[in-house]
């Protein structure tokens, strides 16, 4: 097949591309906030929900981000938040993971805590977007109530979109959000034996 034969052909797959692209956007029409579960047991949920914490503020959007079990830790998100965007409403729960602390009683206390700011934000209207970082934990370990959560994201402003991340999460969650994206793991360093990195781990 020569040059001009291969170019035509790839015009005519892009423009039927095109097409579909088109007619799906055009479906679209409904103008609302949306809720995402991020997912899986692969790496890179919280940094995919941070990349979104950064696509609002480029839009000059309020955020709010609630971290459930981490906070013990250093991160550069929470350094960087803390050092260059004093107006994203952030709040850890600052127990570390419970395999750390071994203590439910404790956990749960913390964990009713941390809920509620996730509360105040999720009925706050002029709050763009809600990420709820590893929140999923919290239903997995029942130190929340699962219904009191599918109901404040069920019925939060209706222009607000929310972001939970963390492993699992439920069926429950999973039928309410609108979408659920899994990051499946093939293949991590740690395992190999290699040390988690500044500005790439945490």
């Amino acid at each position: 097949m020569n040059d001009n034969k291969r170019n035509d052909k790839h015009r005519q797959a892009m423009q039927k591309q095109k097409a579909k692209v088109d007619a799906h956007i055009a479906e679209a029409s409904t103008e609302r906030g949306v809720s995402v579960l991020l997912t899986g047991s692969g790496k890179g949920k919280s940094s995919s929900a941070f990349g979104m914490v950064m696509r609002a503020l480029g839009y000059g959007q309020k955020v709010a981000v609630i971290q459930f079990i981490k906070g013990q830790q250093l991160s550069g998100e929470e350094i960087y938040i803390r050092d260059c965007c004093p107006d994203i409403d952030f709040y850890q729960m600052g127990t570390g993971f419970t395999w750390n602390t071994q203590d439910r009683t404790a956990d749960i206390a913390a964990a009713k805590t941390t809920w509620a700011h996730a509360e105040k934000a999720l009925t706050d209207s002029r709050i763009d977007l809600v990420v709820l970082d590893e929140l999923t934990y919290m239903i997995a370990y029942k130190y929340l109530d699962e219904q009191m959560i599918l109901n404040y994201i069920k019925n939060r402003p209706e222009q607000q979109s929310v972001v939970v991340t963390g492993r699992g999460g439920g069926s429950a969650l999973k039928d309410l959000v609108d979408t659920v994206s899994e990051v499946k793991e093939v293949k991590h360093a740690f395992k190999a034996g290699i040390k988690a990195r500044r500005g790439v781990d945490f």
